[in-house]
């Protein structure tokens, strides 16, 4: 009877202890192949048309109702919760937004951006959010067009933004978003998604606490998987955030018609926050490398004090073997073997020794 072993040893669940389909998805990107990207089903467009003294919110399902806000003498935020190539290139068209940004906006695993293309100032890069669940970090691409007098973002997921701080920032009429210009409400948006990273990696700080309290306690082969997963979330962090860099010191750099040169400090500020997002993840990067020196460390450590305590058990042993191995030699003539006390005698012999070597062992210091 023949038996598939690769039929009963997918039940073990090892494949899954380590991940490897994550890694899959983290390297398998190639930003330059045709986008794969589903049509959304549904799409939802919403548009906050504001001026220092009066907002207005509304909600739409279809992108050519936004249109009539072009031009109106008051900053708008045109948000569009899912992707679809023809309202997308729409959308485009009516704004003056140039093709090859519409091909960024649909395309996927793009590296973070920022372009200025024919009077649009653009920005791609990505929302991180923590599930608790899988213990991942998730990504989702945003795109933010900047313009005379309007922001108009592309969102890939409709459930979920990190933007409500910036939204109930402008329905108070006091609000900074509500008296500046439309590269201030870029400002805010930029602002909110990279403290956003702060906050996931806050998540996987306390899981790098964790897994160093369970290495430094209890290394085992489940620990060497989670450093392993928890290696791979931090080579996510990083690619996210290091681009980012980049993204607001372009920013920062351009002079572009589009930015008030009063709102250069507040990127600025992002700018710091970046960079010291991106130290932070260095410093994970770091201490995951020394976990897992700590782990083979103490692997080490217990394969040490396991041969230490079968070398002391051999070395207990070796003089029952050696006097055993004298009497049972096939000799006619062995002294004391007649002797009716020669078995007491070798046994104790057998005992003593070995507890007088544990004596000397323990004044020595070797356990």
């Amino acid at each position: 009877m023949n038996m598939d072993p690769q039929k009963y040893l997918r039940y073990l669940g090892l494949p899954s202890l380590f991940g490897t389909h994550r890694t899959k998805e983290i390297f398998n990107i190639n930003p330059t192949a045709p986008s794969q990207r589903e049509e959304a089903t549904e799409i939802v467009i919403t548009v906050y048309d504001y001026n220092a003294d009066s907002m207005e919110e509304r909600k739409f399902d279809k992108v050519q109702d936004c249109f009539h806000y072009k031009n109106n003498n008051r900053i708008n935020w045109i948000n569009i919760d899912g992707l679809r190539k023809a309202d997308v290139e729409l959308v485009s068209n009516q704004f003056n937004i140039h093709p090859l940004l519409i091909e960024d906006i649909l395309s996927m695993h793009q590296r973070p951006k920022m372009d200025e293309v024919e009077g649009i100032l653009f920005c791609l890069l990505n929302m991180l959010y923590f599930n608790e669940a899988t213990r991942t970090v998730e990504t989702e691409q945003i795109s933010i067009a900047l313009g005379k007098d309007f922001v108009i973002s592309f969102q890939e997921d409709a459930s979920r933004d990190v933007f409500d701080p910036v939204r109930n920032k402008l329905r108070f009429g006091n609000s900074k978003i509500r008296q500046r210009t439309a590269d201030y409400l870029l400002y805010a948006m930029l602002d909110i998604i990279v403290d956003n990273y702060f906050q996931v990696m806050e998540k996987l700080g306390e899981q790098v606490e964790l897994l160093e309290e369970e290495v430094i306690r209890r290394s085992n082969t489940k620990s060497l998987a989670r450093i392993n997963q928890l290696r791979k979330e931090l080579i996510v962090l990083k690619r996210n955030i290091a681009p980012v860099r980049d993204l607001i010191n372009g920013i920062i750099r351009s002079e572009s018609d589009l930015l008030d040169d009063r709102t250069t400090k507040y990127f600025k500020d992002v700018y710091d926050h970046i960079i010291q997002a991106y130290d932070l993840s260095e410093n994970y990067r770091d201490m995951m490398t020394s976990m897992q020196d700590l782990y083979i460390n103490n692997v080490n450590l217990k394969l040490n004090e396991v041969m230490k305590v079968m070398a002391i058990v051999t070395c207990l042993l070796a003089p029952a073997t050696v006097i055993g191995g004298i009497f049972g030699m096939n000799f006619d003539n062995i002294p004391s073997i007649h002797n009716k006390w020669g078995f007491f005698i070798a046994v104790g012999l057998m005992l003593l020794i070995p507890i007088w070597m544990l004596r000397a062992f323990r004044r020595r210091g070797w356990f």
